[in-house]
This record gives C-alpha cells, sequence and structure tokens, in this order.
C-alpha cells in the first residue's frame, strides 16, 4: 500500500491523473495487474463513487485494443523499462493525454536496477522526465525497495535528484503482534 494509497489518492481527487507502474520484468507488471485492478475496484466502491480509472498492463504482449486504452484511458499503466524506452517515450505525443496527467511514477523492485541496467533505467528515467516536462507535467517519483542498504543514495542516482531531495520512508507502520524473544 506504500505507493498505492499516494496514487489512489491522487485518482479520486483528479479524474484526469494518471500513474506509470515501472516493475524490472513484463512478467512481474502481469503478475501485479489483478491486484491493482482489484484494489482500484474496490476503492471505487468504499468512495462511492464512479470508477478511478483502469489498470492496464502495457508490454510486447499486449494487443493492439488495449494498447490504445492504456493510451487514452489508463488511470495506472504497468509496464517495464525496456517497453517505456521503445513503446512509450518514441511515441510521447500519442500518450499526450498520460504524459499531461501524469503525478507519480512508481519503481517498484528498485534494488534490481543496478550496474549496466541500471543506468540504462536511470537514463530511460530522465527522459521520461524531459518528455513529461515537455506535456507540462512534473511527476513525483515512488521506489520501493525491501533488500537495499542504501536507498536514499540509490534513489537520488536512478532518479537524477540530489540526495537531499529524496525523502525516506522506512518505518513499516504494518500491525504485527508481540513478541517474546528467549
Amino acid at each position: 500500500l506504500c505507493f498505492h494509497l499516494p496514487v489512489l489518492s491522487a485518482l479520486t481527487a483528479d479524474r484526469d491523473a494518471r500513474a506509470l507502474y515501472l516493475f524490472p520484468t513484463k512478467a512481474l507488471a502481469r503478475d501485479q495487474e489483478a491486484s491493482v485492478r482489484t484494489l482500484l475496484e474496490e476503492a471505487s466502491r468504499a468512495g462511492g463513487g464512479p470508477a478511478l480509472g483502469s489498470a492496464v498492463v502495457y508490454d510486447g504482449d499486449t494487443p493492439g485494443d488495449a494498447r490504445r486504452a492504456a493510451r487514452e484511458r489508463g488511470g495506472i499503466v504497468l509496464t517495464n523499462p525496456d517497453m517505456l524506452q521503445a513503446g512509450i517515450l518514441p511515441h510521447h505525443a500519442s500518450w499526450a493525454r498520460t504524459m499531461q496527467n501524469l503525478k507519480y511514477v512508481v519503481v517498484d523492485e528498485m534494488h534490481t536496477y543496478r550496474g549496466v541496467f541500471g543506468s540504462h533505467v536511470a537514463n530511460v528515467l530522465r527522459r521520461l522526465k524531459r518528455a513529461a516536462a515537455f506535456h507540462g507535467a512534473k511527476p513525483t517519483f515512488i521506489g520501493a525497495t525491501a533488500t537495499i542498504g542504501n536507498p536514499r543514495a540509490h534513489a537520488a542516482r536512478l532518479f537524477g535528484e540530489p540526495e537531499s531531495e529524496i525523502e525516506l520512508i522506512a518505518k513499516s507502520g504494518a500491525p504485527r503482534g508481540d513478541r517474546r524473544f528467549f
């Protein structure tokens, strides 16, 4: 929920708001699709209002009509860095509605973006920032990782921001039972 809540809040406040979720592999994006759709449906029902938008996977296996739906109506577009680089950014003009209303970019499994792959993704994210700015948007970037020792420094390099501009949320608010050590 750490990155879903701000996205849901943005979609509730502005029905034109858009979010882009990046996963390191298309399989992971496909795995997350159903849970994101369920979350959107439950949030819409709980709010008693119209649907908060849709969640659409945009990858090499996405059929043409679903690609068009992602461009035109996708509240949350789930993809991977390679598809962002090859399928979305070169055609950012046809993604104008998404780019103009892009509020959040979620980069999940951030610890996987290191080495050559990490530098590639960092440059793709810089290109995404330029395309969003061209369309008048300045999205907030959210990185999620549970297995990295230096998340703030890593996010600063990946997102091309000063480390002082990165807010680290490292404390879990999840409920848990009492623990006893013997």
